[in-house]
């Protein structure tokens, strides 16, 4: 199936991964709809800056809206659901924000999905719920841990898209990217936080540095949501998004490092630590069912994929706030 011509809605579209998403829809003739966040000087997030933005329909809002959802889901096929509050270490400040725009927010939108009669709703969800591996590689059966208010918040979230799908048929997907990286993150995620370091200096600080993290390049973590708009056995089913692969972050800042010529002295720094029996220590992804269901598999190597990343950061370092510690 194409989406050439297909009406859809992405929430969220102004972030990281929304962003690329939603220019791949259009590029791929999608009829895209753009929900970005308002706020009062009218920016859009990412799409501010992209060259497809006069081919897309923006509006901006809040997914927590019930009458703003209602209209942006009018003529509506595919809901590609986005918007969420990603920041882990802030969520230990605001537990009660991620609560109302993950859990509430996700409500919102698929109850505006069902009213309006939409053919398949994508649920964004994360690698987070799983916590600690407790077995490796991690499928889509490990057990759910709620390690942090966000992980919570977004297990909270994929159960209420899931009980959408058996209690009132609703076709959702649930797709759980591991650690997606790439070009617009922000600088509170780990990779954008030591590249920007590098350019800095040859000290890069860090918080524990060996957890492992699967990391997958935002394109495609994007071509993996095209591919679950689509899919004829995917309604109904959780995907992960991964490479199967993992390293360590301290084993990581050294390899930035050496894609950027320099031997970088790495620092665990208190302050970036988060709680204990908070920290997930491990994160890797079976994606057989992504091979199987969708037809998917990660295409960009994590030192290309980070070579891509390094020079967008070095184009544009002035965008991001760097120089401390971003919560």
């Amino acid at each position: 199936m194409s989406l050439n011509g297909r009406r859809v809605l992405i929430t969220g579209a102004g972030g990281f991964i929304g962003s690329h998403l939603a220019e791949e829809l259009t590029r791929q003739g999608a009829r895209t709809r753009a929900l970005v966040r308002y706020n009062s000087t009218g920016r859009q997030g990412w799409l501010d800056d992209s060259p497809l933005k006069s081919n897309m329909e923006i509006v901006a809002g809040d997914v927590t809206d019930h009458d703003l959802l209602k209209g942006a889901m009018r003529d509506v096929e595919i809901v590609f659901h986005l918007a969420a509050l990603i920041a882990i270490p802030y969520s230990y400040e605001a537990p009660e924000s991620y609560v109302q725009t993950n859990v509430l927010g996700t409500l919102r939108v698929l109850q505006a999905a069902r009213d309006a009669g939409v053919v398949r709703v994508i649920q964004t969800s994360t690698s987070e719920v799983y916590g600690t591996a407790q077995r490796v590689p991690i499928g889509e059966d490990h057990p759910l841990q709620g390690q942090s208010p966000y992980s919570a918040s977004k297990i909270g979230a994929d159960k209420i898209a899931e009980s959408f799908h058996l209690a009132y048929g609703l076709p959702v997907v649930t797709l759980r990217p591991f650690n997606t990286f790439g070009p617009r993150q922000s600088a509170r995620a780990v990779i954008p936080t030591i590249v920007t370091q590098c350019l800095e200096g040859d000290r890069v600080r860090l918080g524990a540095l060996t957890p492992t993290r699967d990391l997958t390049y935002v394109a495609d973590t994007a071509e993996g949501f095209l591919a679950a708009a689509v899919a004829e056995k995917a309604v109904g089913e959780t995907i992960n998004l991964g490479t199967g692969q993992e390293i360590a972050i301290g084993d990581l800042a050294t390899l930035i490092g050496r894609l950027m010529g320099k031997t970088v002295r790495i620092e665990s720094e208190k302050e970036r630590l988060r709680p204990e029996a908070s920290e997930v220590g491990r994160l890797k992804s079976d994606n057989g069912k992504a091979r199987t269901l969708l037809g998917w598999r990660p295409k960009t190597t994590l030192e290309d994929g980070l070579r891509h990343t390094i020079e967008w950061l070095k184009e544009n370092r002035h965008r991001l706030r760097t120089g401390g510690y971003v919560l």
